[in-house]
């Protein structure tokens, strides 16, 4: 079994064809989905601005074989995004996505202070 690495992935993405009624529900639900909500998790969690509506991301925490690298972690985002749109009955636009991978990145400590 080869090593897991944890990635978060930001997928990105345009409103495009929605129902009235899609439309409706989204402006509805609009307080629930703004930036208090931003969370990396596995379910994904979605985020978008009433006005325009027009864009929205959802952030995911996928953990992957780390020989399958970013490129595996992002399909892997965007599939789960567009199982979840499509369940939820939202059209959309072409998605992209930007990828973390926690385990290597690097941390810049600030050094403590002198006193």
């Amino acid at each position: 079994m080869s090593e897991q690495h944890t990635y978060r992935v930001i997928v990105r993405g345009t409103w495009d064809g929605l129902t009235d009624e899609a439309r409706a529900r989204l402006l509805a639900e609009a307080g629930e989905h703004g930036m208090t909500s931003m969370r990396f998790t596995e379910e994904g969690s979605l985020t978008y601005e009433p006005s325009p509506l027009k864009h929205f991301s959802m952030r995911y925490v996928v953990v992957s074989d780390a020989a399958d690298g970013d490129e595996m972690a992002g399909a892997i985002a965007e599939d789960r995004a567009e199982r979840a749109l499509r369940e939820l009955g939202y059209g959309f636009g072409e998605l992209r996505s930007t990828v973390t991978d926690l385990d290597t990145m690097k941390i810049n400590f600030k050094p403590a202070s002198r006193r």
